[in-house]
């Protein structure tokens, strides 16, 4: 099943992707993924969906990121080989994890916003893992049951306010600079997830490409370290990391500007398209 936020009649909703249109949930059910995944209600809000029969076409509504309001975003830095070797860091242990704020993320068809205070706006195609079941020490033979699904991430970075500091968060969480959708994907639609490719492109030229195989640690281990440190609850977001080829490490590099436009295409679940703007004045 494939879920999309959205807004209808100008209010936050949820729905069922059927074809090119959108199953909208009744208002009997809940109001937005996040409560059905806590509900651990997936299923029967698709059920719902289908009984209702209420009908919108996906291309005439505005998206919302696909969890809007999550608890918490986790993101995994240097994630993928080429991507750590291009950036020179060393060889680590443990993955490498700073946080996203929800506000910072534009919905699939939205505009990311190049801030006026810079104009190095890189891109980073990754896979977006939703939790499902939550909770504490999670082990990773046991993480997977605790995924609700997946959707594709674009964590924009604006890379010289994250080299201020050997911090990174400064630069990961300027307003409406995370592309997240453009739907949830349940896990029974990907029976092999390392098969699956990612493709970043800017403007129709392919600037990222990899397998899911090629992640230095894999969802699992994501999870059970992520769960480690702190608890998971229903509706957290994992960013995953994103492989090499990073506008950053280009000769010369590769900055987004205004009218470019970003695709992040996972095999399997979909096409997340952001256009590039300048942040209002």
């Amino acid at each position: 099943m494939r879920f999309v936020s959205f807004l209808h009649d100008g209010r936050p909703a949820c729905g069922l992707m059927q074809g090119e249109h959108i199953l909208l949930a009744p208002a009997s059910a809940h109001a937005d993924l996040k409560a059905a995944i806590a509900a651990d209600a997936l299923a029967d809000l698709g059920r719902a969906c289908e009984a209702a029969g209420q009908r919108v076409a996906f291309a005439d509504v505005a998206l919302l990121p696909v969890i809007p309001n999550p608890g918490k975003i986790l993101c995994v830095g240097l994630n993928y080989e080429m991507h750590r070797r291009e950036t020179g860091r060393d060889v680590v242990e443990n993955p490498t994890i700073f946080t996203r704020f929800a506000d910072s993320q534009a919905a699939h068809g939205q505009d990311l916003l190049r801030p006026r205070v810079s104009t190095d706006f890189d891109y980073e195609g990754e896979l977006a893992v939703v939790i499902g079941k939550g909770g504490r020490y999670i082990a990773p033979e046991a993480a997977m049951a605790h995924v609700a699904g997946y959707a594709c991430y674009n964590d924009g970075s604006v890379r010289d306010w994250q080299r201020h500091t050997i911090q990174f968060t400064p630069g990961k969480n300027f307003p409406q600079t995370g592309g997240f959708g453009p739907w949830l994907v349940t896990p029974d639609e990907i029976p092999d997830l390392d098969k699956l490719r990612l493709t970043t492109r800017v403007n129709g030229a392919t600037v990222q490409e990899a397998t899911l195989d090629h992640m230095i640690f894999d969802v699992p281990r994501i999870i059970a370290y992520c769960s480690s440190f702190t608890p998971l609850s229903p509706g957290d977001v994992i960013a995953t990391g994103t492989p090499g080829g990073v506008g950053a490490k280009r000769k010369p590099p590769l900055w987004l500007k205004p009218g470019d436009m970003v695709e992040v295409e996972i095999t399997g679940i979909g096409v997340l398209r952001n256009g590039i703007a300048d942040e209002a004045a």
